[in-house]
C-alpha cells in the first residue's frame, strides 16, 4: 500500500484557525494551538452573549422607562401593574422609544395609567 499524507489537509486546517483568530494578541494569532484554543473559547463567548444581549436590551429598556414614568411622577412598577389595569398591551421596547422619540403619547398613556391605578 501507498503512503498517504495528509500536508495539504492540515495546512487548510491551519489556515482556517488562524484567519479566524487574525487580531488577536500574542501567540494567540499566530501558533497554533494557543490560536484553536482561543476560537473555542471566543466561540463560546459569542454564544453566550448573544443570549445576554437581550438581557441588556431589556435592562436598558426597564431604565428609560423608569426615568421617564417618574417625569409624570409614577414609578416604574406601578406604571407597568396601571398599563395592565388600563389594558394597555405594549411592550417595554416600543414604550421606551415612544418616551424618547414621541413624549407627548408617552405622556398620555400615563395619564391613562394615572387614572386606572386611582380607580
Amino acid at each position: 500500500m501507498t503512503r498517504i499524507k495528509r500536508g495539504i489537509q492540515v495546512k487548510k486546517t491551519h489556515k482556517k484557525i488562524l484567519e479566524k483568530t487574525k487580531g488577536y494578541k500574542l501567540g494567540r494569532k499566530n501558533l497554533i494551538k494557543q490560536a484553536k484554543q482561543a476560537m473555542i473559547k471566543a466561540g463560546q463567548h459569542a454564544y453566550r452573549d448573544r443570549r445576554n444581549k437581550k438581557r441588556d436590551f431589556r435592562g436598558s429598556w426597564i431604565m428609560q422607562l423608569n426615568a421617564a414614568a417618574r417625569l409624570h411622577d409614577i414609578t416604574y412598577g406601578n406604571f407597568i401593574y396601571g398599563m395592565k389595569l388600563a389594558s394597555i398591551d405594549l411592550n417595554r421596547k416600543v414604550l421606551a422609544e415612544l418616551s424618547i422619540k414621541e413624549p407627548e403619547e408617552f405622556g398620555k398613556i400615563a395619564a391613562r395609567v394615572k387614572t386606572a391605578l386611582a380607580k
